[in-house]
């Protein structure tokens, strides 16, 4: 006897749309008229809308989690509303030693460049430390400064930028990871309570939209605990792959590590740790993403390779030597390349296997280096929600592109028809977790307030985009055996959409209300 069927509504296994969808012990068992002669609890759609769960490719959870817990200046749009949330939380939270959290929009600011002065008004006498939204940049107030030694004297460390005023001194924005740890590293670290609700909320966050699985992007080996922890006690909602972080000076010693981490979640029903993620570049916005070319307003610059290519190569082939799947940050032309070069050298060397390996956010791609992902086998992971001509774009990537690179963004539609796999993530909480408002730029390439179409050639269906978001991202996951789709044996990892998104117009989709999501059968 199944304990749910599902009926009164379409529902669409990602291939064809049935009437009637029976689930038992948390898989499907039966689809169609079959599911209709197995009667258990009914649970009528109300001609709504029933699918596979999404999916996401590419996020942070725990990060997102934990930003409820700092102040709230995540879309806020003015330097003042910022600065008075982080006076207002500072006062409820006297104990606190340090402010910290995130994410400002770092596009409010000519050039992304803040003001350490801004946030002395706020807290003088504690330090602040405020992620942008990008997570490349640190916002710190006078008193960070001081805390963390970083003076006029400090030198840029070899992977970072101190923007500096004009005399030499730390304006108070940090741009690259070390550069953003010289204060950062100072933070006080969360309790396991503190991570275990950071976990919990993300799963409330996501499940409202209808996410069961995520790609987390960046696992430091601490935050193994929280996961597990979390599971244990009942409050992880939603199935989780780990990916650890390489480090370019400590790659080697890292590798027994990340094995043993690996072992250590072998049990786990939700979670598994099976890839390893490389930053080949920053960002765009912030200068720091590796161009073939100069920047068009920093002609002496191709920005800030993280790894050397050589570098990149080694490492990326010695981690898929020791089994792991590899998930590249690559943001600039010569970042893609270079990442592409670098599965190129580990599929050559090492044994043939079924590998996945992924390239992340793909936003600028040299147009000779497109056909290269169907070749590799890479799967290129967009964030689809960044592929709008919003405020980011016009006041700080384009003009640090020109018009010619800039028309070469995220290329899903190039990609797609060359035979690439494609997935789709959201780089929560960078941008939003909300599939739904991704898939609609996808298919619009337009902005909320009805801007473009910015690209149009690179536009994809909404089907398209359903399936990158859902099966694109199971098959991501090692996992489209298991998710992703609808047929019996498979998970129960549904969600109930009021309308159908397929038949919806696209401008519309985001629209679309959530009325359910299930885990393995479990709402």
């Amino acid at each position: 006897m199944p304990d749910l069927v599902f009926t009164g509504g379409a529902i669409w296994t990602g291939a064809e749309v049935t009437g009637a969808l029976a689930v038992t012990d948390g898989r499907i068992s039966a689809v169609g008229a079959d599911a209709l002669r197995r009667p258990g609890t009914l649970v009528d759609l109300g001609g709504g809308f029933l699918m596979p769960s999404f999916g996401d490719g590419h996020a942070h959870p725990l990060f997102g989690g934990l930003e409820a817990q700092g102040p709230q200046i995540k879309g806020l749009t003015t330097v003042p509303d910022i600065v008075a949330e982080v006076a207002r939380y500072a006062a409820e939270h006297p104990e606190l030693e340090w402010i910290a959290g995130g994410s400002y929009d770092p596009s409010l600011v000519p050039g992304g460049d803040f003001d350490a002065r801004w946030l002395d008004e706020a807290v003088p006498d504690r330090p602040v430390a405020l992620r942008a939204y990008d997570y490349h940049t640190v916002w710190c107030n006078t008193a960070a400064l001081e805390r963390a030694g970083i003076g006029p004297g400090t030198p840029d460390p070899a992977i970072g930028w101190i923007v500096r005023r004009a005399d030499g001194s730390p304006l108070g924005t940090l741009r690259e990871w070390q550069a953003c740890d010289l204060v950062l590293d100072l933070v006080p670290g969360k309790s396991a309570d503190e991570l275990v609700e950071g976990l919990a909320e993300a799963g409330r966050t996501m499940s409202s939209a209808g996410i069961t699985w995520v790609q987390d992007a960046w696992v430091e080996p601490p935050m193994v605990d929280a996961y597990l922890e979390a599971e244990r006690r009942g409050a992880l909602a939603f199935r989780a792959n780990l990916a650890f972080r390489a480090d370019p000076e400590t790659w080697r010693d890292q590798r027994a590590e990340f094995a043993a981490l690996r072992e250590r979640v072998a049990g786990s029903r939700l979670v598994t740790a099976a890839t390893v993620k490389f930053f080949a570049d920053g960002v765009i916005e912030g200068g720091t993403a590796a161009m073939l070319t100069p920047y068009e307003d920093a002609p002496h610059s191709c920005g800030m390779p993280v790894w050397e290519p050589a570098a990149l190569a080694d490492a990326v082939a010695a981690f898929d030597a020791d089994g792991f799947q590899v998930h590249i940050h690559a943001i600039g032309d010569l970042g893609v390349r270079a990442s592409l070069d670098a599965v190129e050298r580990a599929v050559r060397e090492n044994p043939a296997r079924d590998r996945r390996p992924v390239i992340a956010h793909t936003q600028l791609v040299d147009p000779s280096d497109l056909p290269r992902f169907a070749e590799l086998g890479v799967i290129a992971n967009f964030e689809p929600l960044w592929a709008q001509l919003d405020p980011l774009q016009t006041e700080l990537t384009i003009p640090r592109l020109g018009p010619e690179r800039a028309a070469l963004q995220y290329p899903m539609g190039s990609l797609l028809r060359l035979g690439a796999a494609v997935s789709f993530g959201s780089d929560w909480p960078v941008s939003s977790h909300e599939p739904l408002l991704g898939i609609r730029v996808a298919a619009t390439r337009q902005t909320l307030d009805g801007s473009g179409p910015w690209i149009p050639e690179e536009r994809l269906t909404v089907e398209q985009a359903l399936r990158a978001q859902t099966a694109g991202v199971a098959y991501q996951a090692f996992a489209e055996h298991r998710w992703g789709t609808l047929a019996p044996g498979m998970e129960a990892d549904l969600v109930w959409l009021a309308a159908d998104p397929r038949t919806t117009d696209p401008l519309d989709v985001h629209r679309i209300p959530v009325l359910g999501t299930w885990l393995s059968g479990t709402p």
